[in-house]
């Protein structure tokens, strides 16, 4: 049984207001600094990145990597459902340790929440530069990743008229297509214009806070042209977050750009839609398209991210983290905590927060922290939280790591998704 597949709905709201192939030679631009100025545009660029820079001096390595690899379960799974595929992030994680759904669309799905989670430890393993995202190669290389491993019934995409076509991975698509109201380039010029785009927005025209509004155009951009058969949403959320990293932007994987375009995915979709109006009068811009529409979805797409680094930083509060660890070990001395049995003494509670503030400890240090007069009670209680994924270790003498088990993550991370 194939799950019914349809293009990435990114895009399927643009307005057909002119015949897209007369603008092959159109430039990609940015607002001018009027436009900038006039939205609010830099400071909201400048104020993101000090909140997100202050974000990364707040957390310990191994607490932020802790988090990191967390978060990639995150964005697989918002991103994933701005188009349609709602595997909740107990559904993933069940397929990453290899328990899959007996339904076969479900499991597909599972299948396509791994790959985006790979597509993510691959960026961040290649830790690419600014002029190596913003270059065909990388676009193709995510899309490549994320789509080799589907099965076909993900894989196989379904033309009004009943003719199927096969998702080449890594491939910019070969035909023409109708992407709802939208008709993007024809094929034959996607790759003059992805190299164009490249080009524009890696070079030195934008400098400093700037570089991000001209990155946020450049989601828009990527989106319009609809390099690929499939997957444009993910593929260019998963590059946005490349990209907004390689230009100097902290935290990024800490916290989760697609989590605030899915709560807002509606607006989302009408701010990429009107980005293509046409230009509305002789002072809406020196181009064709509107750049006043432009500017309010660059508008929106920093204030998203600007709302996702303040949601993560009061959650990673000192304060509220330690409250919330307490209420953790309370909750399983109540037996409020579903599927974990055995209650937790209450020095647990100042380990597992030491571990957080400092992302490991040593042994010695969490044994002392016990309080326990008789070294079989505090090294028993040890062994209790590594059971229970609390803590982990490499070996039986590496310091004791923090980690988030699936039944901590609800009080960790309140209301961070569904189902958690």
């Amino acid at each position: 049984m194939k799950p019914d597949i349809k293009p990435d709905t990114i895009g399927h709201q643009y307005c057909e207001v002119f015949d897209m192939t007369a603008f092959i030679d159109m430039t990609p631009f940015v607002p001018r600094e009027d436009s900038m100025l006039h939205y609010g545009l830099l400071d909201l660029a400048s104020s993101l990145n000090r909140e997100a820079a202050k974000l990364t001096g707040r957390l310990a390595d191994e607490t932020a990597e802790t988090i990191r690899q967390h978060m990639a379960v995150i964005n697989s799974y918002y991103s994933n459902l701005i188009e349609g595929n709602r595997t909740l992030p107990h559904q993933i994680r069940e397929a990453q340790r290899g328990d899959f759904s007996h339904d076969p669309v479900a499991r597909d799905y599972q299948l396509e929440s791994i790959a985006h989670i790979q597509v993510q430890d691959w960026i961040k393993a290649e830790n690419p530069d600014l002029n190596r995202v913003c270059s065909p190669e990388f676009l193709l290389d995510i899309h490549g990743h994320f789509y080799r491993d589907l099965p076909d019934s993900l894989r196989t995409m379904k033309s009004e008229n009943g003719s199927e076509s096969m998702v080449e991975p890594g491939r910019f698509r070969t035909q023409t297509v109708t992407v709802g109201q939208h008709k993007p380039p024809s094929a034959e010029h996607v790759s003059q214009l992805i190299a164009q785009a490249c080009e524009h927005y890696a070079g030195r025209l934008y400098a400093g806070d700037k570089r991000f509004v001209a990155l946020a155009c450049a989601h828009h951009r990527l989106l319009w042209i609809h390099p690929f058969l499939d997957g444009n949403g993910r593929v260019i959320r998963l590059w946005t977050d490349a990209a907004w990293r390689a230009a100097g932007l902290e935290s990024i994987g800490v916290w989760c750009l697609s989590r605030g375009l899915a709560k807002q995915s509606d607006i989302y979709k009408s701010k990429l839609a009107r980005a293509d109006f046409p230009r509305q009068g002789n002072q809406d811009g020196r181009g064709y398209l509107s750049e006043a529409e432009l500017a309010r979805f660059c508008q929106f797409m920093l204030e998203t991210a600007k709302d996702q680094v303040a949601y993560i930083s009061g959650l990673l509060d000192l304060g509220g983290m330690q409250k919330r660890i307490l209420s953790y070990v309370q909750a399983r001395n109540d037996g409020r905590v579903p599927g974990i049995d055995g209650d937790l003494k209450s020095e647990a509670a100042h380990i597992l927060f030491q571990a957080f503030i400092q992302g490991s400890l040593e042994r010695s240090t969490a044994l002392e922290m016990t309080g326990a007069s008789e070294s079989r009670t505090a090294r028993r209680l040890i062994k209790q939280l590594k059971d229970d994924g609390l803590l982990s270790e490499t070996s039986s003498r590496s310091p004791l790591k923090w980690e988030i088990p699936e039944h901590a993550e609800p009080f960790y991370f309140p209301q961070l998704a569904p189902g958690i």
